[in-house]
């Protein structure tokens, strides 16, 4: 799996590191930022269908 760099605003990444841990939904912060970008990705190909902007997978 690639691995990538990013900048995150600290006060971002401190409402993520709520949700991950042993107490949190996510085990670790790739784990988060993986599902929150498919998520993301979801809601993106929605608005594409709604707008007849997707493109046939044929």
């Amino acid at each position: 799996m690639p691995k990538i760099s990013v900048e995150i605003p600290q006060e971002l990444l401190e409402d993520l590191d709520d949700h991950v841990g042993d107490d949190g939904k996510f085990v670790n912060r790739s784990d988060a930022i993986r599902a929150s970008i498919r998520k993301t990705l979801d809601i993106l190909d929605e608005i594409d269908d709604r707008h007849d902007r997707l493109e046939d997978e044929h």
